[in-house]
């Protein structure tokens, strides 16, 4: 297993938090379990994210062994992120936020 290239904070919880706190990296979490998507399907099904933004996120969670870019060499260029092990293994954890934020939008009525 490769190692982030920043430190680990020691409590679990906070190196969850570390990885994946940000709104943007949660949804192309949420993308990415259906499998491999291009960067323009990313920024189309994940909606007000700017390209700059997508871009950090991306490179970020690659960073961080949450996912793999795959460049091709075609005209236009063709790139592509798909999760990898450590990425799919987060699956657990944002099926238990769809399912609490299911029970809240029930419970205010939505």
């Amino acid at each position: 297993m490769e190692k982030t290239a920043r430190p680990l904070p020691a409590c679990p919880v906070e190196t969850t938090l570390m990885l994946i706190s940000d709104r943007w990296k949660v949804l192309i979490l949420r993308e990415l379990l259906g499998g491999t998507r291009r960067f323009g399907e990313l920024k189309k099904a994940i909606g007000s994210v700017s390209q700059k933004v997508l871009t950090a996120n991306l490179r970020e969670m690659e960073a961080d062994d949450l996912l793999t870019r795959r460049v091709y060499a075609e005209v236009p260029p063709r790139v592509e992120y798909t999760l990898t092990e450590t990425g799919y293994s987060l699956r657990p954890i944002l099926d238990a936020m769809t399912e609490w934020g299911s029970g809240y939008q029930r419970k205010c009525g939505q």
